[in-house]
């Protein structure tokens, strides 16, 4: 019997986390997102689907502010006819849908939802390698859209396929070298550890209270910790489709893109495969950048001491009230922002980005060894020089590049 107790808190875990909390979460961000863009646009949402007493030969339904209206979606997905044009390569027809929602399921299995509750933490798997787990496996989504694409058999989705792989391969490169930087100045991998070293001296993007305080070093890193953030923030946009980077979508020009001979419940998990990618998105910019379940200013340790087994629970809620704020970020950013031609979003990721995020690596470690007293002046002045010559040559680099391209695109033109 003893040996089935961790399979049977791994279960536990599993079912919590995945089923009670993240495909809710899930669901009433579709909610969320149309009573968002209601408000927007001055108009209502869905605001009636609840009980239907009057079927019952009641006189009036119980609406309860539309809040069932993700499960009246989901009746409505199963109940329609599931078509499959006969033009199609079936098996990876079937496929796509499911390469594209697992991943982001998959990748949430090693994010700390809390601290610990009775002396298990709040997380699946508590792996050493969080960060480079969470971006091997959500790369593989853009398998699933490549192949939609092309298994599709149609020149508007099969566009949207070569988009997505062009653009989520090209924002990869940004957001893996934009987090590089927070995790030199971590010296960990295991996000747990990471968010528990927040909570004690200070989230990434608030480092004030701990028992250091505000150093020197602190203080210094804090600007390129901000450019990390600010990268990272639009690459996972790019990397969940959404707007304004939803090019491999993009109606107006592409009928639907890649999913635009899909039906039924195949375009529900790619619909939903968007929203548990931002979701993913969301739960890794806070637990990096934004404390993840940490309260705050020295209150963790506090709540800890008097909630005891039960502060998990409490350090579980300011986990889910952060991200539901992102959520809500990313979802007014859709409707306030305007779609990118397709030219501005590879610039913006190879011409912007890149470099930056490189330069962000140099400066972090220039600071970093410079605080730690292992630089002089002259090597600390030498080093800044190099740096700069650096960045003005990858800037010249990347401008020679884009003028060359456009001259060759004029001259095909």
């Amino acid at each position: 019997m003893e040996a089935l107790i961790p399979i049977i808190i791994i279960l536990a875990k599993v079912i919590g986390i995945t089923f009670v909390l993240t495909l809710p979460i899930i669901a009433y961000s579709v909610y969320a997102e149309r009573r968002f863009a209601a408000i927007i646009q001055d108009r209502v949402g869905p605001n009636r689907t609840g009980i239907p007493l009057t079927i019952f030969g009641l006189k009036k339904d119980i609406s309860f502010f539309g809040l069932l209206q993700p499960l009246a979606d989901g009746l409505k997905f199963i109940l329609k006819e599931d078509f499959v044009p006969s033009h199609v390569n079936k098996f990876f027809f079937w496929l796509a849908p499911a390469l594209t929602m697992v991943p982001a399921l998959v990748t949430l299995s090693v994010v700390p939802f809390g601290s610990s509750f009775f002396g298990e933490k709040l997380v699946i798997a508590d792996v050493s390698v969080g960060p480079l787990m969470i971006f091997a496996v959500a790369s593989l989504s853009v398998y699933g859209i490549t192949i939609a694409g092309w298994a599709s058999n149609n020149k508007y989705s099969f566009f949207g396929g070569v988009r997505s792989c062009a653009q989520m391969i090209s924002y990869e490169i940004a957001l893996g070298l934009s987090v590089i930087p927070v995790l030199m100045h971590f010296g960990d991998l295991n996000l747990s550890n990471i968010v528990a070293e927040q909570a004690k001296n200070g989230w990434l993007l608030l480092p004030l209270w701990g028992d250091e305080g505000l150093t020197t070093e602190r203080l210094l890193l804090w600007f390129p910790m901000i450019i990390s953030f600010f990268i990272f923030t639009i690459s996972i946009f790019a990397e969940t489709n959404r707007m304004p980077f939803d090019l491999p979508e993009c109606e107006t020009e592409l009928v639907g893109g890649y999913h635009t001979e899909y039906s039924s419940m195949k375009f529900a998990l790619f619909f939903l495969g968007e929203y548990a990618a931002m979701i993913v998105g969301s739960a890794l910019i806070v637990t990096l950048f934004l404390g993840g379940w940490s309260i705050g200013f020295g209150a963790d340790a506090w709540v800890i001491e008097t909630c005891g087994n039960w502060a998990g629970l409490i350090h579980l809620g300011v986990f889910l009230v952060k991200l539901v704020a992102f959520i809500l970020f990313f979802i007014l950013i859709r409707w306030t922002v305007p779609r990118f031609r397709y030219d501005q979003l590879m610039k913006l990721g190879w011409v912007v980005f890149f470099e930056l995020a490189l330069i962000n690596i140099l400066i972090t470690a220039v600071i970093m060894t410079w605080t730690e007293g292992n630089l002089s002046n002259f090597e600390l002045g030498a080093t800044i020089a190099g740096v700069s010559i650096f960045s003005i040559v990858m800037f010249y680099i990347a401008k020679s590049l884009e003028k060359m391209l456009a001259s060759d695109a004029k001259k095909e033109a």
